[in-house]
């Protein structure tokens, strides 16, 4: 995980208090690289302390940068964004392309490194924020108890995975896990509603609804827990950014629960992008990031919106930040 050259080290780090970051740090959690010569790296990647990092692209709602997304945590300031939305790798050993990632970890530091930037979630958020995470159920469980302590606690949303073959001496999995967790209670929760479902071939209802059909909401049925109406995730062994591998839906129903117009939204792995899609079609500010390729993301924006790839997002997006430029080229703090 380290850059070449250099090794890694899994312990703590004492770290001073700076104004607007909390007591209890990320840092207590990272892997610290240190290249030969001893001088301090960012945490996993080896990307340089101290240098400013400039936007890979902005857009009328969003800014997107092409870096390791704790560079990203630590340029934040603490209670700065609304939403969260996370999909990280599933350490399942794919290749995501030019070798940034390494996601065949050792359990322990696959989990130091999560829980490192679910620490930095849990402390961006403003009081009353949501955070999102899509992950496998195998991470889920402990996801969800090292975040216990710091947000309450609000759905295991079932995913439905479609398409699963039997894995050794298991069950067949059917579902992703979408965590969600807010910080207190919800400042924001809106009722999201799906169309009464009906049947392709003959356009009935599927369901009878115990007759009482006439008495559903016109608008639809509430949205539960159990989201069976998504594609499944490609588990390719070489992943290419070329085509997005989480729905869009997903994400959209996150921002349209959990934000109104206007709020902030960030997704620290940008994939291929859906998030910031989803975000800038509602009218949601967003901030991201992707350690690799982010062409398809800018790909997937100027087809969406053109327009908008000419324009800056609002000022107002500085103030999630704690040390930016004019053009939202922030400032990687030291480790």
């Amino acid at each position: 995980m380290a850059s070449k050259g250099a090794r890694s080290d899994l312990r703590q780090v004492p770290v001073p208090r700076k104004r607007g970051t909390s007591v209890r740090s990320v840092r207590k959690y990272k892997i610290t690289p240190r290249s030969r010569s001893g001088a301090q790296e960012s945490p996993l990647y080896g990307l340089k302390a101290g240098e400013w990092q400039k936007p890979y692209l902005r857009t009328s709602h969003g800014v997107l940068y092409n870096c390791d997304c704790m560079d990203l945590f630590r340029a934040l300031g603490t209670g700065s964004i609304d939403t969260i939305f996370a999909d990280p790798p599933f350490n399942l050993g794919k290749d995501y392309g030019h070798g940034k990632v390494n996601d065949r970890l050792e359990e322990k530091r696959y989990l130091e490194w999560c829980f490192g930037w679910l620490e930095e979630s849990a402390r961006v958020l403003k009081p009353g924020g949501s955070l999102f995470v899509y992950i496998l159920p195998r991470w889920a469980y402990r996801f969800a108890t090292f975040l216990d302590s710091r947000l309450a606690f609000r759905h295991w949303i079932a995913v439905c995975m479609k398409g699963t073959f039997p894995r050794g001496r298991k069950l067949y999995p059917a579902h992703y896990a979408l965590l969600y967790f807010t910080k207190g209670e919800p400042k924001t929760f809106n009722r999201v509603r799906l169309p009464i479902p009906t049947c392709r071939h003959c356009g009935k209802d599927i369901k009878d609804y115990g007759g009482h059909r006439k008495y559903l909401n016109p608008e639809g049925l509430n949205l539960t827990d159990f989201w069976e109406d998504t594609s499944p995730n490609r588990h390719r062994k070489f992943k290419t950014r070329n085509v997005n591998e989480l729905k869009i839906m997903i994400p959209a129903r996150a921002i349209e629960i959990s934000t109104n117009p206007g709020d902030v939204v960030l997704d620290p792995f940008g994939g291929g992008g859906s998030t910031y899609q989803a975000a800038q079609e509602r009218n949601r500010l967003w901030i991201g990031c992707e350690l690799g390729d982010c062409s398809p993301i800018r790909s997937r924006i100027e087809g969406m919106d053109s327009l908008s790839c000419s324009m800056s997002p609002p000022a107002i997006l500085r103030t999630a930040f704690m040390d930016v430029r004019h053009d939202l080229s922030f400032l990687r703090v030291t480790t």
